[in-house]
């Protein structure tokens, strides 16, 4: 029963290691897949010499970690409140308005954001104009869209997260909150000392699965929000962005190669490191 999984991961994640190759060397169309011409380290110099890679890895990191940090809370406290729910209808209900966003896809979204935020004819300058007050150029805001993009993204894969957390808390016995209950422990004390410390582990791997790939930015959720709006790039840009924008007429295979080796080497030792400190201190929470 595990073949087919062997074999999914062997073609889509470990037959496609051998492209790293292509990273160090001047890709031509004219020629096979393995008779580039080697130029070593060159194809790195595009992001180190761009002058912005250390704002572009600020960027990745920092809003992906809101991401997870931001993202994993929330879905718990969700988890958690509508677990206590009692009435099942309404329940049913939460879920699957809070499910629905993440079928969203990102190109519906940009146009429900541009709808909002429009300068000319968005629901929030009309509400202020028809309010007497001026209207806010949002898209000349960098500094709006941190917390935007923050938003938009929970909206989006909150209810995803919540689900899983759901499950966890599904999956507790319940003779332990039954003890707790002869014992007169009230609901938070419930919550407190026997559902927050039994989401533990699905947190923590969870956690470890997330910051593997911290380094690879939610491209559609930038691209599609942001655009090319030159205006925003110095608080939204991610790494994936600036370097669709820049490989995108030339479209060379090396340097976007050589991108993406940065990314992975970046999030392999940021996951072996937590894991690592992880094991330290609890080895059953660790991946290996």
């Amino acid at each position: 029963m595990l073949l087919p999984t062997l074999i999914f991961f062997f073609i889509n994640s470990y037959l496609p290691m051998v492209g790293i190759y292509y990273a160090f060397t001047q890709f031509d169309f004219n020629t096979s897949l393995f008779n580039a011409q080697f130029v070593g380290l060159q194809n790195f110099q595009f992001l180190w010499q761009s002058g912005t890679l250390t704002k572009l890895t600020l960027n990745t990191v920092g809003y992906n970690a809101a991401f997870i940090l931001l993202g994993n809370t929330m879905a718990i406290a969700f988890a958690i409140m509508l677990n206590e729910l009692r009435t099942r209808w309404f329940k049913r209900l939460a879920q699957s308005v809070m499910f629905l966003p993440y079928f969203v896809s990102f190109v519906i979204l940009s146009v429900i954001v541009y709808n909002l935020f429009n300068y000319e004819s968005g629901f929030l300058n009309t509400m202020l104009q028809q309010l007497g007050s001026e209207p806010v150029d949002v898209y000349n805001k960098p500094w709006v869209w941190i917390f935007l993009i923050i938003f938009f993204y929970l909206w989006k894969n909150l209810g995803y997260s919540t689900v899983i957390y759901l499950a966890a808390i599904v999956g507790i016995n319940e003779e332990y909150y039954e003890a707790a209950k002869m014992d007169g422990a009230n609901i938070w004390q419930r919550v407190w000392y026997i559902t927050v410390p039994m989401l533990k582990s699905t947190f923590i791997v969870l956690l470890l699965f997330a910051l593997g790939s911290i380094m690879k930015g939610q491209f559609d959720l930038f691209y599609q929000l942001i655009g090319n709006n030159g205006m925003l790039y110095n608080t939204t840009d991610i790494l994936d962005t600036y370097v669709y924008r820049s490989l995108k007429v030339t479209f060379d295979v090396g340097m976007a190669t050589a991108a993406g080796v940065y990314q992975s080497l970046f999030g392999f030792v940021l996951i072996m490191t937590v894991n690592y400190i992880i094991r330290k201190i609890n080895d059953e929470y660790a991946l290996f």
